[in-house]
């Protein structure tokens, strides 16, 4: 079936291959080939972006940063391009941050933070965009795993 998988920071990290973050590295690209078959579009948040960004800054190799800083930036710029097999979501509107920002005490109390609510948020408008598709973010984080719409029948 035709999906839509909402691409995790924690995916993209084992993507990239980026060191302590690559334990899932074989099964997450298994997989990757898999809903590559199944015909999956990919998107990749702007949040997914920034925090990989972080997560390769701050590596304590020197060559490694700059080895995988260089790899991120292909790979993201590939993306803008058409040439990966995902786009970039748009960057959020200031409305939309804001509502964010109301959500946030409340998503804090439960340990989910603003990146978390931001995938979560990009979920919700891709099933109203796509909502006769399944719509799924794709995760290691246990917190965001559960996150699946599956279509009715009806579509």
């Amino acid at each position: 079936m035709k999906a839509v998988a909402i691409v995790d920071t924690s995916i993209f990290c084992e993507f990239l291959n980026i060191p302590n973050m690559n334990n899932s590295r074989e099964e997450v690209l298994k997989e990757f080939e898999r809903l590559l078959n199944d015909d999956t579009s990919f998107l990749l948040p702007m949040a997914a972006v920034y925090e990989t960004g972080n997560h390769i800054a701050q590596l304590s190799d020197g060559g490694n940063r700059r080895r995988f800083a260089q790899s991120f930036v292909n790979q993201v710029q590939k993306a803008i391009n058409g040439e990966a097999p995902w786009q970039i979501m748009q960057v959020p509107t200031v409305a939309e941050i804001d509502i964010w920002l109301s959500e946030f005490p409340d998503s804090a109390m439960q340990g989910v933070g603003m990146g978390d609510i931001s995938i979560i948020k990009e979920w919700e408008k891709a099933i109203k965009r796509t909502p006769y598709l399944r719509v799924f973010i794709w995760s290691l984080d246990k917190d965001l795993m559960g996150y699946d719409y599956q279509p009715c029948d009806r579509y």
